[in-house]
């Protein structure tokens, strides 16, 4: 199943300071995809774990890109 987050929520997930941070990037047209339901804005786990592995690195890869 899918869960919703509000802007609150979404924050903590993605372990950012607060929601400011993710009303600066909607402005910006960054960060995770999310849902306007009215007034209301709703972020899918689904998006948010798609944002996160996003901007995975992986250290092996950097590694080896190094040599």
């Amino acid at each position: 199943m899918n869960r919703s987050f509000n802007d609150i929520q979404a924050a903590q997930y993605l372990g950012l300071k607060g929601p400011q941070t993710l009303r600066n990037w909607r402005s910006l047209g960054r960060g995770p995809a999310y849902c306007r339901l009215g007034r209301r804005i709703v972020y899918r786990q689904e998006d948010l774990d798609k944002f996160l592995e996003a901007g995975r690195i992986d250290p092996e890869a950097v590694r080896g890109a190094a040599k």
